[in-house]
């Protein structure tokens, strides 16, 4: 889901320049992978590089000719005109945490990281019962939004413009993580050589700022 709105935009450009439609549907990261392990059907698959990997060894896409596509960064959200926490340092976002009466984490690659910071930081236990996760496919700002939790990490890409909630500022470098979204075609799609020229362009240069419009970074 972090990737959907670069790749509707990028499918729109392609189409202009190339005449080659691009029709994506974006889900969850672990449905869509879910998906692709039990043979649907596609040409393209956009998922963090980890389960392209997995993809890849189990025979379900094409390693040879993956691409990496983008790098998104991890922020933090807080619902509209709310204070905003001091996030300046591992320190600070972890004062922040334990004192939010609910935070919110989603299914995917940023989840797992806050759940690696809690065991870190010694809190896990503590935060346990204030911890909300979003359905897959659910924005974790929306939990922000409706007022369900006062703090929520995820996917810059995914909070941005966002309605009713405000974007507080990226995770500090002590506790980042950059997740890196790759594509890889389907092992046996009837259109490889068409997706495989879509995939060169999706990481090529001419998408940068297309890339930092949505909130991520050229890979």
């Amino acid at each position: 889901m972090a990737t959907r709105h670069l790749l509707a935009d990028l499918a729109d450009a392609y189409a202009q320049r190339a005449g080659c439609v691009a029709a994506f549907e974006s889900v969850g990261g672990v449905e869509a992978e879910r998906r692709v392990e039990q043979g649907e059907a596609f040409d393209v698959v956009v998922l963090a590089a980890p389960a392209i990997d997995r993809l890849a060894a189990g025979g379900h896409v094409d390693g040879t000719g993956r691409v990496d596509v983008a790098r998104s960064a991890m922020a933090i959200a807080i619902p509209a005109g709310a204070p905003k926490p001091n996030v300046v340092d591992d320190a600070a976002v972890r004062a922040a945490v334990l004192g939010a009466r609910a935070i919110g984490i989603s299914t995917g690659p940023s989840g797992t990281h806050v759940a690696r910071l809690l065991e870190r930081w010694g809190i896990a236990g503590a935060v346990a019962p204030r911890l909300v996760q979003a359905p897959p496919g659910v924005p974790v700002g929306t939990l922000v939004a409706r007022g369900d939790v006062a703090l929520g990490f995820q996917q810059l890409s995914e909070l941005i413009g966002l309605p009713g909630i405000d974007v507080v500022d990226t995770l500090p470098p002590g506790v980042q993580s950059v997740t890196v979204f790759s594509a890889a075609i389907g092992r046996h799609s009837p259109r490889a050589a068409a997706a495989a020229a879509f995939l060169r362009w999706l990481a090529s240069a001419e998408t940068a700022d297309a890339k930092r419009r949505h909130g991520m970074a050229p890979a």
